[in-house]
């Protein structure tokens, strides 16, 4: 083991339980969830001060108010409100709870890792669809929505990873993902990207996803495998094995699971189709297009591309 027990001062940590356990309890009572948020974020960034006198009625400037007004959810607007199949009442719940960490891996605090962690494991809890014990979650991680994720005990995810689930995303137990990984759960049409597929992206127990890789939606990665760094993974990684390029293939078996693992001729095989989570669109959607273009052509039937 190459990692020992760190734990802040008793002054400080005892500052810090009190503080989580405040918000913890506001964010399980009946207040209103945008309140609970604004008010959290102001103390944080040192602003009560300018929050009160606007809230007054004094006199602030124009950038005061657009900072002041944007530690409330419910003015920010966030890319996952786009997403038409999405539900708007369970949505609109999780987006407080987003803002609130997004905005918190803004401030000087997110740095203080005893702290953050501890910060974020309490988000989860009320954010994610179920969240294990002894998460450990470094700065700067984003989700689409944030409520189709389950999480296992004990699992790391670091730096600057992307956690998609506008489809459904479960995550095992003593999972590691590195840095920058992206793991998706929906997929766009290649001739039209505007049409999306939703998919049950599934990481066993004790998986590796290594620095910069990228699962696709749909793939399961079994118990105990690697992903090695920078691989683009489109096809299941079968328990014990160790999966590397761009596509990525299985090359190998951890050493000492050859007897319990499939073998390698029988891996790479691509079933995501059967992880495809249907949705209904409302009959009366008003349909955003941000490309503004004419789309068409000869093809009429087409497979789907890679996620960006």
């Amino acid at each position: 083991m190459t990692k020992r027990h760190v734990s802040l001062p008793e002054g400080p940590d005892e500052g810090v339980r009190e503080f989580i356990a405040e918000v913890d309890e506001r964010l399980s009572g009946p207040e209103d969830n945008c309140e609970v948020v604004q008010e959290t974020l102001v103390d944080l960034y040192g602003d009560r001060e300018a929050y009160e006198r606007w809230r007054d009625g004094g006199d602030v400037s124009p950038a005061e108010r657009v900072r002041l007004q944007g530690y409330d959810p419910c003015n920010a607007t966030l890319e996952s409100e786009y997403y038409a199949e999405k539900d708007e009442e369970t949505y609109t719940q999780s987006k407080y709870l987003q803002w609130l960490w997004r905005q918190f891996d803004a401030t000087p605090m997110a740095d203080n890792i005893e702290f953050a962690l501890r910060f974020r494991q309490m988000l989860a809890d009320h954010l994610f669809e179920e969240a294990g014990e002894n998460l450990r979650i470094f700065k700067n991680v984003t989700f689409s929505y944030g409520h189709n994720i389950t999480v296992g005990d004990n699992t790391v995810i670091h730096d600057d990873v992307h956690l998609d689930d506008r489809g459904k995303l479960t995550i095992g137990d003593r999972v590691s993902i590195s840095d920058d990984a992206h793991v998706y759960s929906h997929d766009h049409d290649v001739v039209d990207q505007t049409e999306v597929r939703d998919f049950h992206t599934i990481i066993e127990d004790d998986v590796r996803v290594t620095y910069d890789s990228m699962v696709r939606a749909g793939v399961r990665l079994g118990e105990n495998c690697i992903v090695a760094a920078k691989s683009i993974v489109g096809a299941d990684v079968p328990a014990h094995h160790i999966a590397a390029g761009s596509p990525a293939k299985s090359i190998s078996i951890k050493p000492g699971y050859e007897g319990v693992a499939n073998p390698l001729e029988d891996a790479n095989v691509d079933r995501r189709d059967e992880r495809e989570i249907p949705y209904d669109l409302p009959e009366d959607l008003d349909r955003f297009d941000e490309f503004g273009r004419e789309r068409g052509g000869p093809v009429t039937s087409h497979a789907r591309s890679d996620d960006d």
